[in-house]
């Protein structure tokens, strides 16, 4: 996805902000959600991976709290050529990791406990790969920017739902109510065309980083059962971050179809075994 798709895509999100400012309060209205737009996109530039962290209770360690964990990142990240990220840690049981931040000097990593506890180290490894393939690929600003403004707009429409908006015009109460429900939807979609095309680079670009493609495919099949089985409270109280994680934190929307906010699992282990069936018939370092 190049930065002009991107880019359109960031307007389409601030043109749902103006329109449900619009529905809510008119011209005035509207006028309002402008100014509260460059607001959000000024926030989440400089503090939204601030407010992701924060909402999943997440915890920086080092090298004297998490050591293991620590050097691993770090060694990845020379790896990739990659300024060392910061690193955290998340108390859930769900295994589950994201990236965020605005750029690689300001980058973070957060992994859950449960991700720590269930995977081998050549597992771990291949996820922390694909995280710091979000932070090479520039992914990290646009999802973070994308959740934050996504959270923003649901929260605008439940507004409308519980104060009324502007219920005159020619769609009047109508008006009012597909907004309430099209506007979120909308964002969704917004953020499911960012996250889905940028999955599988990072699947690819994680599985150069670590150096082995299986490693990543054994981790995200032991992700996508944890991720099954056990309820994430926090991803379900703020879901428009939902697309920042390897797997799709959420109960349900886990195969590969309109709604759902990351590729179909078995499809993206598929390409990973694919590429390293090709690294291991081909001569050089991989073998």
């Amino acid at each position: 996805m190049n930065i002009a798709k991107t880019g359109l895509l960031l307007a389409a999100m601030t043109g749902l902000f103006l329109a449900v400012g619009y529905v809510l309060g008119g011209e005035a209205g509207m006028g309002l959600a402008f100014v509260v737009a460059l607001g959000v996109n000024f926030f989440s530039y400089w503090n939204g991976d601030k407010l992701v962290l924060r909402m999943h209770g997440a915890q920086r360690v080092d090298e004297t709290t998490a050591p293991d964990f620590v050097r691993l990142v770090h060694q990845l990240a020379q790896n990739a050529d990659l300024p060392a990220p910061t690193v955290y840690v998340i108390e859930q049981d769900q295994p589950n990791a994201f990236a965020t931040g605005r750029n690689p000097d300001h980058a973070a990593v957060a992994a859950t406990t449960g991700l720590m506890a269930r995977l081998s180290r050549e597992e771990l490894a291949g996820v922390i790969a694909h995280e710091l393939a979000h932070i090479k690929n520039r992914d990290i600003l646009t999802m973070t920017i994308t959740a934050t403004f996504a959270g923003a707009i649901s929260m605008l429409a439940n507004f409308a739902l519980f104060f009324g908006g502007r219920r005159q015009g020619p769609l009047g109460i109508f008006g009012l109510l597909a907004m309430m429900i099209l506007a979120p939807l909308s964002a969704a979609l917004v953020q499911m065309a960012i996250s889905r095309t940028r999955e599988y680079a990072a699947d690819a670009k994680g599985a150069e980083i670590c150096g082995r493609p299986l490693w990543l495919a054994s981790a995200l099949e032991k992700i996508s059962r944890g991720a099954e089985a056990i309820e994430y409270e926090a991803a379900e109280r703020n879901p428009a971050t939902a697309p920042l994680f390897i797997i799709n934190p959420l109960h349900g929307g886990r195969v590969d179809k309109l709604f759902s906010t990351h590729p179909d699992t078995a499809n993206r282990i598929a390409r990973l075994r694919a590429m390293a069936g090709a690294q291991a018939s081909a001569p050089g370092p991989w073998n």
